[in-house]
């Protein structure tokens, strides 16, 4: 099997694919079949937005989110939990280009800047400060951004989640606060980069051991923090991932950088792996979001932060 083109693999492979893969509710699981869950909803949808693609159940689509939202504005990750989650960030920005969804982007982005971590009790704010004299961590623990879950510690990903649904939002739709709450989002993720540049899922730091930097946080951080691309962070940032795209293995991972650099208009190093070549081996053992990402990665994106002119590299 010759690898197909960048054109192909999205209009042959992943289009079909993702238009094939949508369940009769309207939502998408995360292979084909699967029941339908909020996140690969999410990331088919973004991707169909993205490539203006003529899908005629994509409203389909849009209806499965409003339906699955909580009265509190929020979304749980599947339809048998009835607590909101991090994916309220993903469901809030697919729903940014609907129209007829306005009261239900309104509502989580109500909920979005009502979620801050929960507040230390004595006892941890004991042993954080016991931690700090024994140079435990070297993070600020006084910063805030979002959790997995409600009310729950601080993490990469889904900070930059709710900072990228917030920043893609019209000024009209934001709550009050939603200025104060980008902020001290926005400083947590410069205080949890890695040393050398990038991000991981926990601590920069530990016993003074610099953390390992991961692709995926390291391009959701970048991303969430795109409007700055000339911050030391960043560019340090920027450099890690360039140094280290040679080595990705995983197709989401590979796509994601892609997105990633492109967005700063980073040229795509000539060493990286190739999507098409990756496909071949592994189909993306039919993963509904890495599909959505390779569409992203490959094509023109409309409704991608940090969208850019894109060069025809069929």
């Amino acid at each position: 099997m010759q690898p197909p083109t960048n054109a192909d693999l999205v209009s042959t492979v992943c289009l079909p694919f993702l238009q094939a893969a949508q369940n009769q509710d309207g939502g998408w699981g995360f292979h084909p079949g699967a029941p339908s869950r909020v996140e690969p909803t999410c990331w088919a949808l973004l991707a169909l937005i993205g490539l203006e693609s003529s899908n005629e159940r994509q409203p389909e689509g849009f209806r499965f989110l409003r339906r699955t939202q909580l009265p509190d504005g929020s979304w749980p990750c599947s339809g048998e939990q009835n607590v909101g989650c991090w994916a309220t960030s993903l469901a809030t920005w697919a729903l940014l280009k609907d129209a007829q969804s306005q009261t239900a982007v309104t509502a989580g982005l109500r909920w979005i800047c009502q979620d801050w971590p929960r507040a230390d009790g004595f006892i941890t704010s004991f042993m954080r400060a016991l931690g700090r004299r024994n140079q435990v961590t070297t993070q600020d623990d006084s910063l805030q951004g979002w959790g997995w879950t409600p009310h729950t510690a601080s993490w990469v990903e889904p900070t930059a989640f709710a900072l990228i649904a917030l920043d893609q939002a019209p000024q009209g739709l934001l709550p009050d606060g939603a200025t104060r709450r980008r902020q001290f989002a926005r400083a947590l993720l410069y205080d949890r980069m890695c040393p050398g540049g990038g991000w991981n899922c926990g601590n920069p730091m530990v016993y003074g051991v610099p953390g390992n930097p991961l692709v995926e946080p390291t391009a959701w951080a970048l991303l969430a923090l795109r409007d700055e691309p000339n911050r030391r962070e960043n560019v340090m940032s920027l450099e890690w991932l360039e140094k280290n795209v040679s080595g990705i293995l995983g197709a989401g991972s590979l796509a994601l950088s892609k997105i990633c650099l492109e967005a700063f208009r980073k040229q795509w190093p000539m060493n990286a792996p190739d999507l098409n070549e990756l496909y071949v081996r592994s189909e993306f053992l039919g993963n509904v979001p890495v599909m959505a990402w390779t569409c992203l990665a490959l094509s023109a994106r409309s409704a991608w932060p940090g969208a850019a002119e894109r060069r025809s590299d069929a």
